[in-house]
């Protein structure tokens, strides 16, 4: 395990490495199939969102921390839809760039790098569906994310987020430290987004819990790594590659337990 002073670079290195057979082989193992995900979500519950979120061809959608591309490439190409990507990190902006060039997609997508914390460079009523897939946890100040959200969507829009930090159960400060250690987290308590949504005037909020993603999601993905570990580390710094197999450790530990749990939101504007 990681000390509690120790912070893991997972994404960064992992956006710029994403073409190296290493990882397509990885997330292979980890999802069943790759589309470049570097999330909790499996190929089976995205279609599901796509579904549920009624996209099409006239959809205009805006995904917030868009990491490598590849799920918001694989959401166009399924969809049709028009999607505008939104993601901190330059290495994930640059490779999602190039991925949506690749597929022929340049289009119908644009990907621009922002802090989704800070208020968004969108019009009002510009959007009429807002997704964002486990990573709501690594945005600051909810409450105001939330009302940009709503800002941006058209009336009668839906808004789509999966948190993968509900506290549903007795956690240490170890196991706090050790679980957010890849970046930046807000915990909140079971019951604190569905307040926040209806505070924030949105309606039709629906919950399902979704934990048992992460539950076998990160096992398969510690295993596979591990199983790698010798070509990871002649790309990875040892005590980080480490580190990120500590953070995937306690993540199948908390879900599996239930003292974290993950869980879909969708809302209407």
């Amino acid at each position: 395990m990681v000390s509690m002073k120790s912070k893991v670079e997972m994404y960064s290195g992992t956006y710029k490495n994403y073409a190296e057979n290493i990882y397509k082989e990885i997330r292979k193992e980890t999802y069943g199939e790759d589309f470049g995900q570097n999330s909790w979500i499996t190929i089976d519950e995205y279609r599901q969102f796509f579904s549920f979120l009624k996209l099409s061809d006239d959809t205009n959608v805006l995904e917030i921390a868009t990491g490598s591309g590849g799920p918001s490439v694989f959401m166009v190409k399924e969809t049709s839809c028009r999607l505008t990507g939104i993601e901190l990190n330059e290495n994930g902006v640059h490779n999602a760039r190039k991925l949506a060039n690749e597929n022929g997609l340049s289009e119908k997508i644009k990907f621009i790098q922002g802090d989704a914390s800070e208020p968004l460079p969108f019009s009002d009523n510009s959007f009429d569906v807002v997704i964002c897939i486990d990573s709501i946890n690594h945005l600051k100040e909810r409450d105001k994310v939330l009302q940009e959200i709503r800002r941006i969507l058209k009336t009668g829009g839906r808004l789509l987020y999966t948190d993968p930090i509900v506290v549903t159960g007795i956690l240490t400060n170890e196991e706090i430290a050790i679980r957010s250690s890849v970046g930046f987290f807000l915990f909140v308590p079971a019951g604190e987004n569905e307040r926040l949504l209806k505070d924030t005037g949105f309606q039709e909020i629906q919950v399902k819990d979704v934990t048992e993603n992460i539950a076998s999601v990160s096992k398969k993905w510690f295993t596979a790594r591990e199983r790698r570990k010798e070509h990871l580390l002649q790309l990875e710094e040892e005590k980080n590659c480490n580190g990120v197999q500590s953070f995937l450790q306690i993540a199948h530990q908390l879900s599996s337990q239930r003292r974290l749990s993950r869980v879909m939101y969708t809302a209407v504007k």
